[in-house]
């Protein structure tokens, strides 16, 4: 059985047991979480699609931890000015195991 999850803006195809990550949710590591906002069910040849969503479904998954994802360089430079700005950043991150799929 598998789920398309919703959360961060962006679409997450899910099975049991699967490990994710996604954009950095406010819950502490350990804990569980639930999403609500599912967008598709499906095991084996049948697909249950929700309009937006599935009615009475979700997907709980349980919190590994937090992190930040490697370094991205971000630099500007204008030509035959003497410009030049160099900028990284590391975006944020919780890690998730997926335990159950209700639907």
């Amino acid at each position: 059985m598998y789920a398309i999850i919703e959360t961060g803006g962006k679409q997450y195809k899910v099975a049991e047991g699967d490990v994710i990550t996604v954009e950095k949710l406010a819950v502490e590591a350990g804990s569980d979480y639930t999403f609500e906002n599912v967008l598709a069910v499906g095991e084996g040849s049948s697909v249950t699609v929700g309009a937006p969503t599935v009615k009475g479904a979700s997907v709980k998954a349980s919190v590994i931890g937090d992190g930040k994802a490697k370094k991205v360089i971000v630099y500007k430079y204008k030509p035959k000015k003497g410009f030049h700005k160099k900028n990284g950043h590391r975006q944020p991150f919780t890690k998730l195991k997926i335990e159950a799929i209700n639907a």
